[in-house]
């Protein structure tokens, strides 16, 4: 079931209406039960894979509590189940492949497959999260959960399950156990998210995808209008993922839950850092916390630093998806995130040029981003290698005026991601409360009519949906 469809804004007032007239208890196998119809309402063998993974990971946690002395073998059943998954259904044809390239290059025999499933949905993020339950179990961080209602609610809360926050079983296992309580405030801060998620999938990444694909179909494009394909595929991406996002969040909160915020402005980054600590910020915690740190981080040699650096992002693009321009994507932000600690030695106590205006350190970086989400869109390596040949001297005045045009488009499309944290950071608190939430409630009525008006015609899904 995806967010933006009839079937779902029916599924969500009925869990909505149902959810709060029900005792704590009842609340949970309500959800449990609304989280399994919405995962399985399409394909209901997906249920299959999110049931085995819930009850490895709720045993394994239960075991490496009692069995000390056997939690690391235990640790590893675990992580092996849950990677072997994703190593089958999402990455199994990708290594097929590359093994019979190579062994084509020496002339030997290869390796003969006939597995061909569909990819289920949102199986990075769930088995991620329920990693991280036992990791922290294996840890000490937090006691294992001894309900299994509680424990299957954590790996199936519908809101985020398919496509993040990626959650932490301390920040929203906690919750989920835990009694709630009906809020006005909290419900009208909800719609709110909803409505500002929708507008930013219909009408600004739905609107921008069009043209985006259009330009990415071609067999030749100017250079120019090439370029502003990865300036709009910046926008639909941010638009649509950080969209999708607010959605999950917004509906968590009609259920009286708070998720992680996945988002902060990412296009206000001033530096590759900067940008990992607004991007997707639970794919960023999670390895940071589960990958890099225990590599050995930062606190080590040059040497170390950068196969760790390397290492970490390797694996956050393979996690994107079974495709080298993905894996080249996360190379790319790696040795971004090199660069830019060996210019910060090399240029500490001189003025320029590292220490420029923060607005320019902001255009650079989105120049940055958009030159890596260029790499994260074109699947064809052979297409992406002609993209960065390509010369702006061989445009002609109307292919240049024709990109100019298609720029001012997609710019108009995605000014309202520019113009929200002025709104959200000098607007909004210069009101008192409960004025503020009477200028959310006329800024939210804006918004719903607009995406009214302005929604595409034509829409897609979410783009992590394939994650």
């Amino acid at each position: 079931m995806i967010f933006h469809s009839i079937d779902f804004l029916i599924f969500l007032i009925i869990v909505f209406m149902v959810y709060w007239q029900l005792p704590n208890n009842g609340q949970k196998v309500f959800l449990l039960l609304a989280g399994y119809i919405f995962y399985g309402y399409v394909h209901p063998w997906f249920l299959i894979l999110l049931l085995a993974s819930t009850g490895t990971d709720f045993f394994a946690g239960l075991a490496i509590s009692r069995y000390n002395h056997w939690k690391r073998a235990i640790l590893f059943v675990s992580l092996s189940f849950n990677l072997g998954l994703l190593s089958v259904f999402k990455y199994f044809g990708f290594f097929t492949q590359n093994i019979n390239w190579l062994l084509n290059v020496f002339d030997l025999p290869t390796v003969q497959y006939a597995i061909m499933v569909t990819l289920p949905v949102g199986i990075s993020f769930y088995t991620f999260q329920s990693i991280s339950y036992t990791i922290d179990v294996y840890r000490g961080r937090i006691v294992s959960c001894r309900n299994p209602l509680h424990f299957a609610l954590y790996t199936s809360f519908f809101p985020q399950m398919v496509a993040g926050p990626i959650e932490r079983a301390q920040a929203l296992l906690t919750q989920l156990e835990s009694r709630r309580r009906f809020s006005p405030r909290q419900i009208q801060d909800g719609l709110f998210l909803i409505i500002w998620g929708f507008f930013k999938k219909l009408v600004i990444a739905d609107n921008v995808a069009p043209i985006v694909n259009n330009i990415f179909q071609l067999q030749s494009p100017p250079f120019f209008v090439l370029w502003v394909g990865a300036f709009a595929f910046t926008i639909q991406v941010y638009a649509d993922f950080s969209g999708y996002t607010d959605i999950a969040r917004g509906t968590a909160r009609l259920l009286g839950i708070e998720l992680t915020i996945n988002f902060n402005h990412p296009f206000l980054a001033h530096s590759p850092p900067d940008f990992w600590r607004r991007w997707h910020i639970s794919l960023s915690q999670w390895i940071r916390d589960y990958l890099y740190i225990p590599l050995g981080g930062s606190l080590c040699s040059p040497q170390r630093y950068f196969f760790n650096i390397m290492v970490t992002f390797f694996l956050c693009g393979l996690w994107h998806g079974a495709s080298w321009n993905y894996i080249l994507w996360g190379l790319y932000h790696g040795l971004l995130i090199t660069g830019h600690r060996l210019m910060s030695v090399l240029f500490t106590g001189i003025a320029w040029p590292w220490r420029m205006p923060l607005a320019l350190k902001r255009l650079f970086m989105f120049l940055f981003a958009m030159i890596g989400f260029l790499i994260f869109r074109e699947t064809d390596i052979a297409h992406l290698m002609r993209d960065f040949s390509l010369s702006p001297l061989n445009d002609s005045f109307q292919e240049r005026q024709y990109a100019l045009f298609l720029f001012v488009k997609v710019a108009t499309y995605g000014l309202p991601l520019w113009l929200h944290p002025f709104f959200a950071q000098k607007i909004v608190p210069c009101f008192k409360e409960n004025r503020r939430q009477l200028l959310k409630s006329v800024i939210a009525v804006l918004l719903f009519t607009t995406t009214l008006l302005l929604r595409s015609h034509v829409t897609v899904d979410f783009i992590y949906f394939q994650f």
